[in-house]
């Protein structure tokens, strides 16, 4: 065991020697010890790193179970509590609800990294996992200031100055997030499909679209089965004129995702990335996704606009009232108890969440803690039918079929 580390330990010298980067105390120290002593522990977080790194939800599911073994077997291993909080962070900023709902995930990831740090208070990776928690709260220089102490910690910690680059880059500092990952992609070159997608954004938004082409283009072949990459680089298709190899994107996209990701629709795409903190990135990326072909609901839900209820209808229809239906897809049923004071609970076949619903002008709004605590608003629809009592609901997470039945 020691052996093996020892060699671990040569290369990453030589590999800072090489890149011209000079590790602090703390990394060469680290880098001199073995992360644990137990080589089961080791093994089950090695094959943990690898399934994370597929970002397919099944494999992220996996990742997590694989972290536990790995605690469990040595409480003591810091690395593997990072490496669990870094993986849960990344499923909470994009909202793979299905692998682990909101409000849990933040809380694991908190913990996670909160016990890595008190078994290593050297290590760089809780402070990264912090900055990005608090960029997508909005908590813009609370996050910066996280980032650089994790990138202070470990230079060459290629995860570090990812990290860095995805808080600068949501924060508006378009030339500091383009440094931060130019750096993780020297360190790294193979670096995760993770990382590499924030890479290409920070290409795009600073105006370097052929390079974030090329960027995107290397995170779709690491992850050809992820259908959220095709998104993000269909806007960069877009941006670069070509709209037939941006269309072909959005399309092999929602058919590889399936319904399984909010980002499949303009609403989710908008949701998840709400935290940018100059309003015009994000608009530049929604119209050219929007130009894309992306569609604005999920489901391929395309009602008539000459149908939608106004504020007054919808708030007199449904508060206080019980409504039964079905979701997509599938058309699972699905009922949505809403009290007069708003409070609310929505169920389903695969979901059971806790909630307050309220109107916003012409939207019919779910706020809970999931979706980052943002209120989740969207249109009704009057559907068609003999009766006129059946209506549709639609937001970022669903499209909602309904009669009120009380």
């Amino acid at each position: 065991m020691a052996g093996v580390f020892a060699v671990q330990h040569e290369m990453s010298g030589e590999i800072a020697k090489a890149l011209g980067m000079q590790p602090s105390a703390a990394e060469s120290e680290r880098m001199a010890r073995p992360p644990t002593s137990n080589l089961e522990a080791y093994d089950y977080y090695l094959q943990a790193e690898t399934a994370s790194r597929s970002v397919l939800q099944a494999g992220l599911r996996e990742a997590l179970t694989l972290y536990d073994k790995a605690e469990e077997l040595d409480p003591a291993f810091a690395e593997a509590f990072a490496a669990d909080a870094r993986t849960t962070i990344y499923i909470w900023r994009e909202a793979f609800n299905d692998v682990i709902q909101s409000a849990p995930a933040r809380k694991r990831a908190y913990e996670k990294a909160s016990r890595a740090l008190e078994l290593d208070p050297d290590l760089s990776s809780p402070y990264a996992i912090l900055g990005i928690m608090q960029v997508v709260n909005r908590r813009y220089e609370d996050a910066i200031a996280s980032a650089k102490k994790a990138v202070s910690i470990g230079p060459g910690d290629a995860e570090a100055q990812a990290a860095l680059g995805y808080v600068q880059l949501y924060a508006g500092n378009h030339a500091e997030a383009a440094t931060a990952v130019e750096t993780a992609l020297r360190l790294d070159p193979d670096l995760s499909a993770i990382n590499r997608e924030t890479a290409g954004l920070v290409f795009l938004l600073q105006g370097n679209v052929e390079k974030a082409i090329e960027t995107l283009e290397h995170t779709r072949d690491d992850a050809s089965t992820v259908g959220n990459f095709r998104f993000t680089l269909a806007a960069a298709y877009v941006r670069g004129g070509r709209l037939p190899n941006a269309k072909a994107a959005i399309a092999e996209g929602l058919r590889l995702v399936a319904g399984s990701s909010y980002v499949d629709s303009l609403a989710g795409w908008e949701m998840t990335h709400a935290h940018f903190r100059n309003p015009q990135d994000l608009a530049i990326l929604v119209a050219a996704l929007r130009q894309a072909g992306l569609p604005q609901w999920r489901f391929g839900f395309t009602p008539a606009e000459q149908d939608q209820l106004q504020g007054a209808e919808i708030a007199s229809l449904v508060i206080g009232h019980t409504l039964q239906g079905q979701i997509e897809p599938g058309l699972q049923p699905a009922f949505l108890q809403i009290g007069s004071d708003g409070k609310a609970a929505f169920r389903s076949t695969t979901r059971l969440v806790t909630e307050t619903v309220y109107v916003d002008g012409d939207l019919l709004c779910e706020q809970s803690e999931n979706l980052f605590g943002r209120p989740d608003c969207g249109p009704v629809y009057r559907r068609n039918d003999a009766a006129g009592k059946s209506y549709s609901y639609a937001n970022t997470s669903k499209v909602f079929h309904f009669t009120v039945v009380r």
